[in-house]
């Protein structure tokens, strides 16, 4: 990264986080060291992403008890950017264009409010990578991919993220040679980002998803149909590698932030 270069940072902070049973608050804001309960304590996951993320302007995308991100978050300096409904990480994308159109940036990281343990110097390898690309993505290599995406390449340019939906329809000599999965964490060149969104917002898909008990169709964004886009419009996709998979992991259920407890615990002793 040039040091002439400015970087403004989104954090999607939107979701439910249904899988995390027993509670019902907004997840970025569970404690990474636990009180009387895993639910309670003290350092905010969010906080510790926003103190690990690069010097600059930040958004946080918000929906599910916003109220309660606004208030912690009060003296911090951010931009709220509101979610209209969940309808997917393309969605948190498209609700902060605002944001991206008054920055006066070169280069934006996109981060996720439930990922706490991605290191500065990660997110600066992911903006070094600009340099020679006009979006990046975070990977990392897991002893087992479970149901991560993973990315495809053409010779070392990424040109698409298969979900793992699709993935498992592939040979197994093609899915073993996929071994780099996707974090759901980017950065690309602002002028191309919101040059994309144009176009990502006239692609929905539509999904079925769970409501009140039924199974429903809507209409949700993918963020990651910009590797896609732009890959075919001739345009470099780089990638970084993460450390190992503890730097990326996400905390959507019990058992991950148990364990992402235990990381930060053992990290600060």
């Amino acid at each position: 990264m040039r040091a002439d270069q400015k970087t403004g940072s989104i954090i999607f902070a939107a979701g439910r986080g249904s899988r995390m049973k027993n509670f019902n608050g907004n997840k970025t804001l569970l404690p990474l060291v636990p009180g009387s309960s895993p639910f309670e304590g003290s350092h905010p996951i969010l906080l510790h992403i926003l103190d690990s993320l690069p010097a600059g302007p930040k958004a946080l995308v918000i929906k599910h008890r916003k109220e309660d991100v606004i208030e912690f978050t009060r003296s911090i300096d951010l931009t709220y950017c509101e979610q209209p409904q969940l309808n997917g990480t393309g969605g948190a994308l498209l609700a902060s264009r605002k944001f991206l159109e008054g920055l006066d940036c070169d280069q934006i990281i996109i981060a996720m409010g439930d990922v706490p343990f991605v290191s500065t110097s990660t997110y600066h390898a992911l903006l070094n990578e600009l340099n020679n690309s006009r979006m990046a993505v975070l990977g990392f290599r897991p002893p087992d991919k479970k149901r991560y995406g993973v990315l495809e390449f053409d010779a070392d340019n990424v040109k698409r993220i298969t979900e793992w939906k699709y993935l498992s329809k592939y040979s197994k000599e093609n899915q073993d040679r996929l071994e780099i999965c996707n974090s759901g964490i980017y950065a690309a060149k602002k002028d191309d980002l919101i040059q994309y969104l144009r176009i990502l917002e006239q692609r929905p898909h539509t999904v079925l998803k769970k409501r009140n008990e039924k199974m429903v169709e809507v209409k949700e964004f993918f963020i990651t149909d910009l590797i896609e886009l732009t890959h075919k419009d001739g345009l470099k996709v780089g990638h970084v590698i993460a450390g190992d998979e503890d730097e990326v992991m996400g905390i959507d259920d019990l058992p991950s932030l148990l364990k992402a407890q235990e990381i930060f615990r053992e990290r600060n002793l």
